[in-house]
């Protein structure tokens, strides 16, 4: 029985179990402890025998069942040379751009043709982090509930459900008519950041736009930002990776809006 469902818990690293189930794999004690505390997400836990005793009882709590498995079974299961010991199969929870446009949101992150896995999901974590209200996985986005997404976003996916939108330019100008600044982040950008901060364009309502992490925004979704801005690089470095300019953006507008609230 233990080895079946070890089978069927492993054909979750494959994207297309994933989206047939709408399952997923959280591997490593933050990702599950944030899982379990997530209503109705988790549906099983495997662990070595020897470990996470405090994981152990927030899953007795859960009423989730708990799977003792040796190291083999732990491997099979594991997206990480050095498994963390602990892999929670856990239910795909997802936004719409309807319901978060709802909330009235003041700050939503649109990562545009995110390729990169460990980006995406440090964007989520920086998004949770700075108090952002959505992220949106827009275009052929890597798909949020890949495993090295989930670990990058330490906790933050089941924080922040992810919210997929296929029609890049479809969802630019819904959140633009919704009354949001759509911004997008580009090094080129006519906007400086630090002006954009001290004239008060990060005050409004604000739609971040972030590109592929090798080609940038496509020029078309660019073009439909209110402003393209561009973060001051006062050293030498060329330029910011993904991950690190959506942290200074997001930063920069949450400083911003908390000081005018």
């Amino acid at each position: 029985m233990r080895s079946g469902r070890v089978r069927a818990a492993r054909k979750l690293k494959r994207r297309t179990t994933r989206s047939e189930l709408g399952l997923f794999l959280a591997e490593g004690p933050q990702a599950v402890r944030e899982a379990l505390a997530a209503h109705d997400c988790v549906r099983e836990v495997f662990a070595r025998s020897d470990a996470h005793d405090e994981l152990r009882r927030a899953a007795d709590e859960a009423d989730v069942p708990w799977h003792a498995v040796d190291e083999p079974a732990m491997a099979a299961l594991s997206d990480t040379v050095s498994s963390q010991g602990v892999v929670a199969v856990c239910r795909q929870v997802t936004g719409t751009l309807d319901e978060l446009l709802a909330a009235e949101p003041q700050l939503v992150v649109v990562c545009v043709e995110v390729r990169d896995p460990g980006n995406a999901g440090t964007v989520l974590r920086c998004a949770d982090a700075a108090g952002a209200d959505g992220v949106v996985f827009a275009g052929e986005s890597v798909d949020p509930f890949n495993g090295k997404v989930v670990r990058a976003s330490a906790g933050s996916l089941f924080h922040l459900p992810p919210v997929p939108a296929a029609d890049v330019t479809g969802t630019i100008e819904r959140l633009r008519e919704d009354g949001m600044t759509v911004l997008a982040a580009e090094g080129g950008g006519e906007v400086d950041l630090d002006e954009a901060a001290d004239t008060g364009l990060l005050e409004r309502r604000t739609a971040w736009l972030f590109g592929n992490e090798a080609h940038g925004l496509p020029a078309e979704a660019a073009a439909l930002a209110d402003h393209r801005v561009r973060i001051p690089i006062h050293g030498r470095a060329e330029s910011l990776n993904l991950a690190t300019a959506a942290a200074v953006c997001l930063y920069a507008s949450a400083r911003v809006q908390r000081q005018r609230g």
